[in-house]
């Protein structure tokens, strides 16, 4: 029976022979797996890339790198329910040595859900272990920066600086510096950026805006002392430099500061709709009650004489509240800006001051008329013929609506009140044209002849 012994050593040596053979063999295969992943992470095939990772870890459960690529995948394919059951899987799996990149991926995934707070939390979570890790510095600069936190942005995009100073870190931190009127700083940033890498898609964009900001910075910077004293108007000033240089996000913040200031100014409110629609925040600046049809230059600018004019009516109601006049003329101002929403509700204040204001009701039907509201705006002008009998203009424009309300009849009745009143060339035009209209052409060949006499030099 000796040999028994014997044939135990070999039963052993075959064993361990076998299961050596199943683990060279398992070897291969996630050998094999890893080159299929590589391959499927190169092609951007990311169910492929969530399959393997999945197969690869079955046999490596602890393999970190291909945690983060099946996490990364599942978020590509917006798979978040999963993306968080992975994290908890690789946690676990992990144990006791946790890797601190979990916490990153936990905020890509919240900020994915819009969750931000979370977002922000693991993201500084993994700054305090990896303090270095300039993406995701970023990621938490740019969450700040859209929250309008710009002293924490700043810091952080100075600490990204810190650890790799490149031209898109460069840009970014210029713009920071523009929110707090640090023009200097802006601007040496973004030379450097430039210096570093005039390709750069981001300095290729916002160089020449920073390069035209630079011409406008004498003006700019010596108004910066008057804005200190917290008046509307040097900052509206400073706002429409700033449009003209091509920054519509500092404008914007200079005129809501004004308006904050001064609530009541137009000129604040009309500078801010014209920012906004800069910005392209057309329902924002509705809700100003600011149309998009602003008439404003192919460089999106007001007219600085009528933005001027526009704040001496502001003056003007600030000094003299119960005018009637006063609001008639911003009004007039405003509809000159198409904004005829703004326009109307200075006529009507001024109604409101004064019941029998010829004036207002003009404006109102001017207002109401470029509103669409041809009805409303015939009311208003027969009303104000009837309060001053006498204004040749009135006559003539409740000409032209009711024409277009198909009352030829009352039109040609109006331009005649209006010629008898002050005779004009274009009252005679649409006397002539809607008389010819409703076969009254010996009248008509008589106003023909007159406006051939006019017309003559």
């Amino acid at each position: 029976m000796r040999f028994l012994p014997v044939l135990k050593r070999q039963m052993v040596i075959g064993a361990m022979a076998g299961a050596c053979g199943l683990l060279f063999a398992a070897s291969g295969q996630v050998t094999d797996l890893r080159k299929q992943l590589a391959a499927a992470e190169e092609d951007k095939d990311q169910p492929a890339a969530i399959e393997l990772c999945h197969r690869i870890l079955e046999s490596a459960p602890r393999d970190q790198e291909v945690w983060e690529t099946l996490v990364r995948a599942q978020i590509a394919t917006t798979d978040y329910d999963r993306c968080v059951t992975s994290l908890d899987a690789w946690e676990k799996a992990a144990a006791t040595r946790r890797p601190a990149i979990i916490d990153e991926l936990r905020g890509d995934v919240a900020a994915a859900r819009e969750q931000y707070d979370s977002a922000e939390r693991y993201w500084r979570a993994y700054l305090a272990a990896s303090p270095k890790a300039v993406d995701v510095i970023d990621k938490l600069a740019d969450r700040l920066e859209l929250t309008e936190r710009w002293r924490d942005a700043l810091d952080l995009r100075t600490r990204a600086l810190a650890v790799a100073d490149n031209a898109q870190e460069r840009i970014a931190r210029a713009t920071i510096y523009l929110k707090f009127h640090d023009w200097d700083k802006a601007l040496a940033d973004a030379e450097r950026a430039n210096a570093l890498d005039a390709a750069d898609s981001r300095v290729k964009e916002l160089y020449p805006k920073f390069e035209s900001l630079r011409r406008f910075l004498p003006r700019i910077k010596a108004l910066d002392q008057q804005i200190a004293k917290s008046l509307p108007a040097p900052l509206l000033d400073q706002a429409q430099l700033l449009m003209g240089a091509g920054w519509p996000d500092l404008a914007l913040k200079n005129c809501e500061q004004a308006m904050k200031l001064a609530p009541s100014m137009a000129r604040a409110r009309i500078q801010t709709g014209a920012a906004l629609l800069g910005l392209n925040r057309v329902d924002d600046a509705a809700k100003l009650k600011v149309s998009h049809d602003l008439v404003r230059d192919k460089n999106g600018l007001v007219d600085d004489e009528i933005l001027k004019t526009l704040g001496a009516r502001d003056t003007e109601i600030a000094q003299k509240p119960g005018s009637a006049e006063a609001f008639v003329n911003r009004a007039k101002t405003l509809r000159r800006l198409n904004q005829n929403l703004l326009a109307l509700l200075d006529a009507q204040m001024a109604m409101n001051l004064d019941p029998h204001s010829a004036a207002a009701c003009f404006q109102a039907a001017h207002a109401l008329d470029g509103l669409g509201q041809v009805k409303q705006a015939l009311a208003y002008v027969q009303k104000a013929a009837e309060l001053d009998p006498n204004d040749p203009v009135t006559w003539y424009y409740r000409g032209l609506l009711e024409a277009g309300r198909a009352d030829f009849e009352g039109a040609i009745n109006s331009q005649t009140r209006s010629l008898q009143l002050r005779e004009s060339y274009v009252a005679l035009a649409e006397r002539e044209k809607w008389e010819r209209q409703t076969g009254r052409i010996t009248e008509a060949d008589s106003d023909a002849g007159r406006l051939q006499q006019l017309h003559q030099p």
